[in-house]
């Protein structure tokens, strides 16, 4: 038994996972920082170091825009996930009696689902000959197809929406359930109406999830490249399909690290803020 608590035990259960992560996620991050400072001559990758990839990134104008959709585009998802996860996780938590169970299945029923199935269907919804334009039409508000529903920024903030509000109601429901429910009944007892107790006591303690969610859609939707690429088209364009195309057919891989490396640190620094103010409202 003493060999459990022995340093060589420690060691010999920590390196294999320390090795693994070194090898297959900071060792990748390493070589991209590198690329991030080389440059193409030629067709051929040189290691010529200097910081012009980075000056390209925030010279070209084509670029900025992207990276400024992309954020719009991000920012927009994170707001409609929180404005439908929190509703349907304060109702599950608070009022879904019985039937908590089964909607709380159907809710997350949606990450059973493939990701290419779930574009396809919003493909298809969203299509000239598509559902949304038929009942459009069959109402009588639209005389005819609407083609800029495909295709735009618009698609890919309702296909992101739909497939990132499970992550988001995911926190959120966990940090509504850990209220302790003597606090919720203290607050009723003191005379609070049902809106004071939700601004007063559910809302503040239930933020540690509402970050996190807020978090996980916000940093997810700007890695995405698939929504862009089956309904975006030109207008939907986001940075991820950029670095695709130039780790691609633009063979420019030392551009493509050096915008992987600018949005990698973003997040960092992201994901870094949000965890600082998780522990100053995280409720023990």
């Amino acid at each position: 038994m003493n060999f459990i608590y022995s340093r060589t035990y420690k060691a010999l259960v920590t390196l294999p996972p320390i090795l693994w992560v070194s090898l297959f996620l900071h060792l990748p991050y390493l070589m991209m920082l590198l690329h991030s400072f080389w440059a193409v001559r030629d067709g051929v990758i040189v290691d010529r170091w200097n910081f012009d990839n980075y000056a390209t990134l925030f010279k070209n104008p084509l670029y900025l825009q992207v990276l400024f959709r992309t954020a719009r585009i991000a920012a927009s998802v994170t707001l409609l996930s929180v404005l439908l996860g929190y509703p349907v996780a304060y109702f599950l938590s608070f009022h879904a009696g019985p039937r908590k169970e089964i909607l709380y299945q159907l809710v997350i029923v949606p990450l059973w689902v493939s990701y290419l199935v779930r574009g396809y269907a919003w493909k298809t919804i969203l299509g000239s000959d598509g559902v949304l334009n038929g009942f459009l039409q069959y109402l009588h508000i639209t005389h005819g197809p609407v083609s800029a529903i495909l295709y735009s920024p618009f698609a890919v903030v309702l296909m992101l929406t739909h497939i990132y509000t499970p992550f988001v109601f995911l926190p959120i429901y966990a940090s509504l359930e850990h209220i302790p429910r003597p606090l919720i009944e203290a607050s009723q007892d003191l005379g609070a109406s049902p809106r004071k107790t939700f601004f007063r006591v559910i809302l503040p303690l239930s933020l540690p999830g509402l970050l996190a969610g807020a978090t996980f859609a916000f940093v997810l939707s700007p890695g995405d490249f698939l929504a862009p690429l089956l309904v975006g088209g030109p207008s939907g364009t986001m940075i991820a399909n950029l670095v695709q195309s130039l780790f691609g057919a633009a063979y420019d891989w030392p551009l493509g690290a050096a915008i992987s490396v600018f949005i990698l640190v973003i997040t960092v620094a992201l994901l870094a803020v949000t965890q600082r103010v998780e522990k100053h409202w995280s409720f023990e």
